[in-house]
């Protein structure tokens, strides 16, 4: 059984087939989808696409999304937790974070919506889902400073000092496509040799296309399409089983295994079959 941690189904890419993508990941063996949000305005319908198509959820405010957001979203995502607390499809307050590589979002925003969000998910007792483009350290620093019931560092690229801090402190890494990159070494390497109980696989379907999809911006301008799915995460997981020496069938064991640790209310969840 293979687990996609991290997967937009709510993006507007997928809203002509929306129910076509999860039974394609179902038929590829990805049974279970755990579902971010990253604006208020998406909290409800996040939580009934999981509720429609047996996924589990997670809430919070997008690092580049804060510039849209006011003081109140804050307040909603407090309430949103708060009101569905009993809901066993909500696993975690995601995707939030910090982006340090997009130009022109307000770091200090930035900043101050993720610690607040940290804060909030300390106190309804969940993990998070955190958006790491070249903030790491900066995440670091607002875990030590907050706390946090551990989670997952989705599309992790940082350093393997970078990687071990998070993994100390109760957090896993997601790996997806950009890991099929034969040139991305660096997260190879960390997919290779980080501790086994470390990592996740994610698609972030439908973005970071795996590099059978990729296509380059001019084949994009023609109407090429890139498109990722979480159905794509079994040919993922094949790539992590070369990285390190596992078999396919270990691969998704290892990594269920670690995705229900790093979320622990995926236990509780009613999966499709399972009920």
């Amino acid at each position: 059984m293979w687990i996609d941690t991290h997967c937009h189904l709510d993006a507007p890419e997928f809203a002509a087939d929306r129910a076509d993508v999860v039974q394609r990941a179902r038929a590829a063996g990805v049974a279970r989808l755990v579902l971010p949000a990253v604006r208020a305005a998406d909290f409800e319908p996040v939580r009934e696409l999981a509720q429609a198509f047996g996924a589990a959820y997670a809430l919070g405010i997008h690092p580049l999304f804060v510039d849209q957001a006011d003081d109140a979203d804050l307040d909603r995502l407090r309430d949103a937790l708060q009101v569905h607390r009993a809901d066993p499809r909500l696993v975690a307050v995601g995707e939030i974070g910090l982006d340090h590589f997009v130009a022109g979002i307000d770091r200090q925003r930035q900043q101050r919506f993720y610690l607040a969000q940290l804060k909030i998910a300390r106190d309804a007792g969940l993990p998070v889902i955190l958006h790491v483009r070249r903030s790491a350290d900066a995440l670091l620093h607002g875990l030590r400073r907050i706390g946090a019931a551990g989670g997952i560092a989705h599309a992790f690229n940082g350093s393997d000092v970078q990687a071990r801090q998070f993994v100390e402190r109760g957090f896993c890494l997601g790996f997806g496509g950009a890991m099929t990159f034969e040139r991305a070494l660096q997260i190879r390497a960390l997919a290779a040799g980080l501790p086994e109980t470390a990592l996740v696989l994610e698609t972030d379907a439908p973005d970071i296309p795996p590099q059978w999809l990729y296509r380059s911006a001019a084949e994009r301008a023609t109407g090429a399409a890139s498109r990722n799915e979480p159905a794509e995460l079994p040919r993922i997981g094949a790539v992590l089983a070369a990285l390190r020496g596992w078999s396919v069938e270990d691969t998704a064991r290892i990594t269920a295994t670690n995705a229900a640790v790093a979320l622990p209310r995926l236990a509780a969840v009613p999966w499709p079959g399972h009920d």
